[in-house]
């Protein structure tokens, strides 16, 4: 019997789904079948805590906008409980402050929604092998915060004030969408949008939508 022979063949990685849009889920799933086992899947915070924990994946893959804290209340609540577990950030945001603050909160990686399966596939087991995985452009982020720049806070208390959605809709609006393509983006109606812009425009005591575009670009969140 040859060597090859003799060899147990590799075993397949237990991943865990957590995203607030069910049909990004179950494409997610159908996708990475091939690669790996998906155990579990979760909608919200209390829901994937409670189901991590429970079945104890190698690699979980967080979204990070989600409601009640999202990806980074997610985080919080398992490295003081199950710290094996390792994490990699799968979201449609690539702004900096987001980056730079799922991976202080402990994600090994941090990749974007435009990535393909076989890539995805390819990061997830980098993150069970232990390495750190990024999208290209993403990587000078947290080298610019834990490089050259390893004390700047990451907390920024007006920033604080808004709510996982009215980020959402901020950096929709300071990239220049209209608010029905901000509707359609977020599958929400053109009146939610406006309410969220409202709430905005009060929490940062602003008046117009291009001060609301500067104030996010200052913050590289566009």
């Amino acid at each position: 019997m040859t060597e090859a022979a003799n060899e147990a063949p590799a075993r397949r990685l237990t991943v865990f789904l957590v995203d607030d849009h069910a049909m990004f889920r179950a494409g997610v799933r159908a996708e990475l079948g091939a690669h790996v086992d998906v155990v579990g899947e979760a909608s919200t915070v209390a829901e994937a805590v409670s189901r991590i924990a429970a079945t104890l994946p190698d690699v979980v893959l967080l979204d990070v906008h989600m409601p009640e804290g999202g990806g980074r209340a997610v985080l919080d609540a398992m490295r003081k409980t199950h710290p094996q577990v390792r994490f990699l950030a799968l979201s449609v945001s690539d702004a900096a402050e987001d980056v730079i603050g799922l991976i202080r909160a402990g994600a090994r990686g941090y990749v974007t929604k435009t990535i393909s399966p076989d890539e995805l596939a390819a990061a997830i087991r980098r993150v069970a092998d232990g390495d750190a995985v990024f999208s290209p452009r993403l990587a000078g982020f947290v080298l610019d915060a834990f490089a050259s720049r390893p004390d700047v806070p990451i907390a920024d208390p007006e920033l604080d004030q808004l709510t996982n959605r009215e980020r959402e809709v901020l950096r929709l609006l300071a990239r220049g969408y209209a608010y029905k393509e901000i509707a359609k983006e977020l599958y929400i109606s053109i009146k939610t949008v406006e309410t969220h812009v409202s709430n905005v425009l009060r929490k940062l005591q602003m008046s117009n939508r291009y001060e609301l575009s500067r104030w996010a670009a200052d913050r590289r969140l566009v």
